[in-house]
C-alpha cells in the first residue's frame, strides 16, 4: 500500500502564504476538563470574540466530532486514544492553514494530551485546563450523564468510573465555577492574542 502513496506536500502552498493571506497565525487551543466543565461554552465565546477582532477560528467539539468522523469509536481507553489522534491530525491541518483552532475534548490523560501536542507541534499547542470541580460539573449535569454514570448506566465515564489526570503545566487554567463566562473567554482570547 505505502508504495502507491505519493504525497504532494512540497508542491502545495506553504503555511506562511496562507497566514499572510489571513493576517493571522494558526494555533491550537486544546481545552481539556471534565464533561460539563465549560469547555464548549468558553470556546463558543472565544470564537465570537475572535470574529469581532477579524480573526478566523474553527471549533472542533467532542460531541460534534463523535457524531461524524469518529462515530465508529466508543469510550474504551483505545477508542479514546484513537479519537484524540484523529482530532490532532485534523487540527494540525487547520493550524497549518493559519486557522485558530479551538479543540474541546475531555482528553483525560496526560499521555493522550502529550500525543496530541506531539502531532500538532509544541510551538502551536496551547493547553487550556478548564478546572471546574467534579461537584460543579455534576451539579450542572447538562447532558444527564453524571446521573447515569452514578447509576452504572454509562460505563467508562471520566471522573466517575474512569480516571481524569489534571494537566501538570497548562498554558492556562480557568475554573468556570469561579470565573464569569466573560472572564474565562477573555483569558483565553488574551492567550491567543499573545501568539499573533
Amino acid at each position: 500500500m505505502a508504495e502507491n502513496i505519493y504525497p504532494i506536500y512540497k508542491q502545495m502552498l506553504g503555511r506562511e502564504e496562507k497566514e499572510r493571506l489571513l493576517g493571522q497565525h494558526g494555533v491550537m487551543v486544546w481545552f481539556t476538563g471534565l464533561s460539563g466543565s465549560g469547555k464548549s461554552t468558553v470556546a463558543l465565546g472565544v470564537e465570537r470574540e475572535l470574529q469581532k477582532r477579524g480573526l478566523v477560528s474553527q471549533i472542533l467539539d467532542g460531541d460534534n466530532i463523535r457524531h461524524g468522523i469518529n462515530s465508529d469509536l466508543g469510550f474504551s481507553v483505545e477508542d479514546r486514544r484513537e479519537n484524540i489522534r484523529r482530532i490532532a491530525e485534523i487540527g494540525k491541518l487547520f493550524v497549518g492553514n493559519g486557522i485558530i483552532t479551538l479543540a474541546c475534548f475531555v482528553s483525560p490523560t496526560e499521555e493522550i494530551r502529550r500525543m496530541a501536542c506531539d502531532i500538532i507541534g509544541k510551538d502551536d499547542f496551547l493547553e487550556v485546563y478548564v478546572s471546574t470541580s467534579l461537584e460543579e460539573c455534576e451539579r450542572r449535569d447538562v447532558k444527564g450523564l453524571y446521573a447515569k454514570a452514578r447509576r452504572g448506566e454509562v460505563k467508562d465515564f471520566t471522573g466517575i468510573s474512569s480516571v481524569f489526570e489534571a494537566p501538570e503545566n497548562p498554558a492556562l487554567s480557568i475554573n468556570t465555577g469561579e470565573l464569569t463566562l466573560e472572564e474565562s473567554v477573555m483569558a483565553v482570547v488574551n492567550l491567543i492574542l499573545n501568539k499573533q
